[in-house]
């Protein structure tokens, strides 16, 4: 590693990419990840689930209890694969090799882009789209005017995102703990000026739902939450001292992660509960629906924080998707690959804007297909990472010829077994919006077919993770101990 390839906290560009952060520069501490979690998760974007969880025909109670668990079980995750950027100080694919070899790790690597890369334009989308509606309902703009704002937005927001991954970790955790507060005091604000909206009678009668629907909103939140970052979490505690506690980098993880999202998604169960037409109107134009709640001299300053909170979670995204695809080999600088994927956010947003008739539906189907072999790496990850007991051969994850080896059989075969159950087990529920993903569900036959009442509760990803992680405790127990017998190589 040469010294041109590292950098100081106080550089204003990070130059170091998938290389081992040198022991100088590990001096975060565990509460330090509360920033970045918090303000990526604080976005009254969330308070959309709320919508999204009733589509489920469950009560606002069993909602309630679904978002908590799902949430804080998810984030939880997150910690776990956390903890393996402690002990290696390399991003998260990077690693992933330790599991899938240095090779065939770019097989979960490929998968794992392709979802940053959804979530930074989907994120990008939401705030293109709220911008919109909100300065119509200032009178800024009318109908006519829809282009310009468009392209505007995407401008700004795009510029936004990218300016802040290319600059790096150290201005990126800087930036994320400004937001903490600033968003956290706005959405304290708009809470208090939507309570009026709520009719907490009306909210509270919604029927009780199955318990195949119950679990299907509860793979949702996993999957729209916790499961959404964890190809990333290590991304972010691979600067942290080695002497860190696993147990506090995974409770730090949880808490930042969890505490926002519990309470607006709360929050949104009771708008959504409240008014049907608000609830529909989410699913074309999330934010933009929630901003019609508002005073008008409120408005202004919600766009520009709730385009902040949507940009923080869309920088974590593209800071790691850029780690990611030069853990695939592509051989630029850092903030290069961090361009890169800028200028793919961007052209993906002109299409869905400029040319979708529906956001949510594809977003949901996107989600629940990649969320299954995501689901089944994140398994097979955390079993291994809990296996092991000792710090990773830093030269080896880099080495083909190391003790991680080219490609790990097991791994990689659990990966595609899983997710083809995984994917035999989850339905399209956004035929329409989203035809090209009506090839999943085959072997909901079993269990009722594809209109039996388990067909929406999206085993397949529960069945993709517990394989992943089972198969993986067990079968590669032996491999791991007898690597970390070896001496490593210096």
């Amino acid at each position: 590693m040469s010294a041109e390839n590292t950098t100081a906290s106080g550089a204003l560009i990070e130059r170091n990419g998938i290389e081992i952060i040198p022991e100088s520069e590990r001096t975060a501490r565990p509460r330090d990840l509360f920033w970045p979690w918090f303000a990526a998760n604080v976005s009254v974007f969330g308070m959309s689930y709320g919508s999204f969880l009733l589509g489920f025909g469950i009560s606002l109670w069993q909602a309630t209890v679904v978002s908590i668990i799902g949430i804080v079980v998810s984030f939880a995750l997150c910690g776990l694969i956390a903890i393996a950027g402690k002990r290696g100080s390399a991003p998260t694919m990077v690693l992933s090799r330790a599991a899938f070899g240095v090779q065939g790790q770019k097989i979960p690597g490929i998968v794992s882009w392709l979802t940053s890369i959804g979530w930074e334009t989907s994120l990008t989308i939401t705030a293109v789209l709220a911008t919109t509606t909100v300065l119509h309902q200032l009178g800024w703009v009318g109908a006519d005017g829809d282009v310009a704002v468009h392209i505007i937005a995407t401008i700004v927001v795009a510029a936004l995102i990218v300016a802040a991954s290319v600059l790096g970790y150290h201005t990126i955790m800087r930036l994320q703990s400004v937001l903490t507060w600033l968003t956290g005091a706005f959405t304290i604000l708009f809470l208090i000026l939507t309570v009026g909206s709520i009719d907490w009678a009306k909210a509270f009668s919604h029927p009780d739902g199955t318990l195949a629907q119950t679990i299907g909103a509860l793979v949702m939140v996993m999957t729209g939450f916790g499961l959404g970052w964890i190809n990333i979490a290590a991304d972010w505690s691979r600067y942290q001292r080695r002497t860190a506690s696993d147990s506090q980098i995974v409770a730090w993880n949880t808490i930042g992660g969890s505490v926002a999202p519990i309470v607006l998604v709360f929050f949104g169960l009771l708008l959504a509960g409240s008014d049907d037409k608000l609830s529909e109107a989410v699913g074309a134009d999330p934010i933009g629906a929630l901003a019609t709640l508002l005073p008008a001299w409120a408005l202004f300053p919600f766009l520009i924080v709730a385009i902040l909170t949507l940009v923080s979670g869309a920088v974590l995204g593209i800071y790691s998707s850029g780690l990611t695809l030069l853990s695939l080999g592509i051989r630029i600088p850092r903030p290069a690959a961090a361009a890169v994927d800028g200028v793919i956010l961007t052209i993906g947003t002109i299409v869905v804007v400029f040319f979708a008739q529906n956001f949510i539906g594809p977003f949901q189907s996107f989600l629940i297909t990649l969320g299954v072999p995501m689901a089944a790496w994140a398994g097979i990850l955390i079993a291994d990472i809990l296996r092991r007991k000792k710090d990773y051969d830093e030269l080896a994850l880099f080495d083909a010829r190391g003790r991680y080896g080219a490609w790990d059989g097991l791994s990689i075969g659990t990966l595609l077994v899983a997710s083809v159950i995984g994917w035999g087990f989850v339905i399209n529920t956004f035929a329409d919006a989203a035809p090209w993903n009506n090839w999943q569900g085959y072997f909901l036959g079993i269990i009722g077919g594809k209109d039996g009442e388990w067909a929406y509760a999206n085993l397949g990803v529960f069945f993709a993770l517990v394989l992943g992680f089972v198969v993986t405790w067990f079968g590669r127990a032996g491999k791991i101990r007898r690597q970390e017998q070896e001496a490593p190589e210096r």
